[in-house]
């Protein structure tokens, strides 16, 4: 079976601790359950997480669907957000682990990527330049989420024009954001697939997807 992997880049710096981070998390379970209630999700979804502060971790290795099993996201008190640093980690990830088809067998589906952050990146130097290598990437989709009020769009337009932003960072905001997370991942399991950008479903009352 072709998997099709999917890679969320979540930030983790200081201004998402508290209630933002334990809304992530339950976000986080309602993505999952959302997903294991799709048989072709089942079959084909592979995800991995990867956390990004002043550190960037594999907070979840590529892992299918059906053994996913997730610890509690934390988050500093402070420090600053290497998103820059977080989008190289991502690159060599894909490079590694994605499969691609060869004369003899075909490879994996083209990957899906979810990078959400509520605010702009520090290293901004290494930004710009895996910003632009990220986009001429082979990826299916990338879809780029800025939440609350401090959240730069004009940084997630340097990756992608699928950008969708959350006015609020409560539980609700991110529950239906990661509910919105999974059915596009479920539409892009259904569909085998893809090789241009998902027609994106419609986002819930949460979330404003900038045109």
């Amino acid at each position: 079976m072709r998997r099709l992997p999917v890679y969320l880049l979540l930030d983790t710096s200081g201004s998402m601790a508290g209630e933002p981070i334990q809304a992530v998390n339950v976000g986080l379970q309602s993505l999952l359950s959302s997903l294991r209630s799709d048989p072709h999700a089942l079959d084909t979804v592979y995800i991995s997480i990867i956390t990004f502060d002043k550190e960037v971790k594999v907070f979840l290795p590529l892992t299918e669907l059906s053994e996913v099993q997730l610890e509690e996201v934390t988050c500093p008190k402070s420090g600053p957000t290497h998103m820059g640093e977080a989008l190289e980690v991502v690159s060599e990830k894909v490079k590694n682990e994605v499969k691609l088809s060869s004369a003899e067998h075909k490879g994996d589906w083209m990957p899906l990527l979810f990078i959400m952050t509520d605010g702009k990146p520090s290293d901004l130097m290494k930004y710009k330049v895996m910003a632009n290598k990220i986009k001429n990437e082979n990826f299916g989709s990338i879809i780029a989420c800025g939440a609350g009020p401090k959240a730069k769009e004009e940084y997630l337009k340097m990756i992608t024009d699928n950008i969708t932003m959350l006015d609020h960072m409560d539980s609700a905001s991110f529950e239906a954001y990661f509910k919105w997370v999974s059915d596009i991942v479920n539409q892009g399991s259904k569909s085998a697939g893809v090789a241009e950008d998902l027609d994106l479903p419609p986002a819930p009352k949460e979330i404003n997807i900038v045109i």
